[in-house]
């Protein structure tokens, strides 16, 4: 499968059941597909791109290749996460911790949501940062192990997972493109701004 092919078509997906719920109307009843599928499905909807890997060698190869589409090669990635600035410590990346610096945001995140397409993050990722402080430009690093059906079934995790020390500033990075839509907004994603969203997604079940 080529790079753009990847990018614009990647992850496990039906063409019956992508036409059907692209058909559906907002109120209807979820319809019972793979939470996977879901997810493309909402988020390629919201404006999003995305890179589905089998390997991390592909996510590196991804990785270079959103750095080439949009000639990044002389900009500084902004990065708040000192294990991902290793991870990818050998791709002639020159980071940096001044948002004000750079023009893309190198992420992980805490969940994939499948019910409406969106990247659940917290202070894990953005520290005290709010979204309109961090660069336009996004590239998410996610595993498929991260996804889920809700925002409460992810919030439930994060409760599970940190107990005591549950982090602050969560929020849902949801507008990929600009929206004028008030029924796509919620108590998570109400005043945040439009990103370009790229996601380099891992197999890893």
């Amino acid at each position: 499968m080529g790079f753009f092919d990847k990018l614009f078509g990647g992850g496990k997906k039906k063409k019956g059941s992508k036409q059907t719920v692209e058909t559906r109307g907002a109120h209807m009843p979820d319809l019972k597909i793979p939470v996977d599928e879901k997810f493309t499905i909402q988020f390629k909807k919201n404006g999003g791109k995305f890179i589905y890997c089998d390997a991390f060698e592909e996510v590196l190869d991804g990785l270079q290749n959103i750095i080439r589409e949009n000639h990044w090669e002389q900009t500084a990635f902004f990065i708040l996460n000192p294990a991902l600035e290793e991870r990818f410590a050998n791709q002639n990346i020159r980071f940096t911790r001044s948002a004000s610096e750079s023009e893309v945001f190198l992420t992980t995140c805490e969940h994939l949501i499948a019910q409406n397409g969106s990247i659940l993050v917290s202070s894990n990722q953005l520290l005290e940062k709010k979204l309109s402080e961090i660069p336009e430009n996004i590239v998410v690093f996610a595993t498929t192990s991260q996804l889920v059906e809700s925002i409460g079934e992810g919030l439930k995790i994060i409760k599970k997972k940190y107990r005591q020390r549950i982090p602050a500033n969560i929020t849902t990075l949801k507008h990929f493109k600009p929206t004028t839509e008030e029924d796509s907004l919620d108590f998570l994603t109400y005043g945040s701004t439009s990103k370009h969203l790229y996601l380099l997604l891992l197999e890893d079940l």
